[in-house]
């Protein structure tokens, strides 16, 4: 009797199809993967040969998930998290040790629960102290040794072992777009609401509005960004910030008024070199979660706030 052999996706063409569904893009997807555009097309024409079903349709320029889709979606992005987490755990067997990390506040929520929860499970002898705060505050750890990582927002204060990573873009955040264009043509000073100074963002929200020549005022300010963001949602003022962790309620603001604002770089700083397992291997898994929500390329500018 001959056994049937079992049928097996690609992971490669889940890692393609995912990717690109996340990022909205698959050329992005394609350099992302360092692999051609065309090479990524033939691996998603694969899976649907594999799968049996169509998973994408056209929707206008782009692609959308048929329903078939959404359910590879959700099976492709656990079986590549049990891939990578298999991956992890075997690379690393028996580390050991501690790993201390910091984080600005605007990547804590989006990042942490996904690489604590796969750095625990694979490397559960290391004991993991996580850190969140402000930059300064993180930066100033990393040269007093409190610190072995931490991933920053690129300012003026900086550590001997940065490397910068990407640059995202910025943009005016509130709660309706209605709102803005009352305050802006009403020609009343600008509510903003802010972190309590020193603050990148908060310096660059004012100096872009000032170059416009748009008043504004403090309406509101915060130690923590779940401050700001409980401001905005109760209609106070705009923000300047990213788009790590945005709220439901809160939205992208644009205006032909408000004026545009470069991106902001961000660095992941170490007080060592790397020559501690433990630490070597976090900051792998980081970048490894990193790679799915930062921009391909690395640029000092970027899609400006409007």
């Amino acid at each position: 009797m001959s056994l049937l052999r079992p049928a097996t996706f690609d992971p490669e063409a889940l890692r393609s199809f995912v990717l690109g569904v996340e990022l909205n893009s698959f050329a992005l997807a394609a350099a992302r993967l360092c692999r051609s555009t065309s090479a990524v097309s033939a691996q998603l024409k694969k899976l649907e040969q594999q799968a049996g079903v169509v998973v994408l349709r056209k929707a206008g320029r782009g692609l959308q998930l048929t329903e078939e889709g959404e359910l590879l979606m959700a099976y492709a992005r656990r079986l590549l998290a049990l891939n990578d987490e298999a991956f992890s755990a075997l690379s690393g067997l028996g580390l050991a040790g501690s790993v201390r990390l910091g984080l600005q506040e605007d990547f804590g929520e989006t990042l942490l629960p996904a690489l604590l929860g796969q750095f625990s499970r694979a490397h559960p002898q290391v004991q993991v102290a996580a850190r969140i705060g402000r930059n300064a505050e993180m930066v100033q750890a990393i040269r007093q040794g409190e610190l072995d990582l931490a991933l920053c927002w690129q300012g003026e204060e900086s550590s001997r072992f940065a490397d910068p990573l990407a640059a995202l873009p910025l943009y005016w955040i509130g709660r309706d777009s209605e709102q803005l264009a009352q305050w802006l043509e009403s020609g009343a000073a600008l509510p903003l609401l802010v972190f309590d100074a020193p603050c990148l963002m908060r310096s660059r929200a004012i100096d872009a509005l000032d170059s416009a020549g748009i008043p504004w005022r403090i309406a509101f300010t915060s130690g923590s960004l779940n401050g700001i963001w409980s401001a905005a949602r109760a209609g106070l003022g705009i923000t300047l910030r990213s788009a790590f962790g945005l709220p439901p309620a809160l939205q992208r603001l644009e205006h032909p008024g408000l004026p545009a604002v470069n991106a902001l770089g961000i660095a992941l700083h170490q007080n060592v070199t790397l020559s501690d397992p433990a630490v070597s291997r976090l900051r792998e898994i980081l970048l490894t979660q990193l790679a799915l929500i930062l921009p391909v390329a690395v640029a000092t500018t970027g899609s400006p706030a409007r």
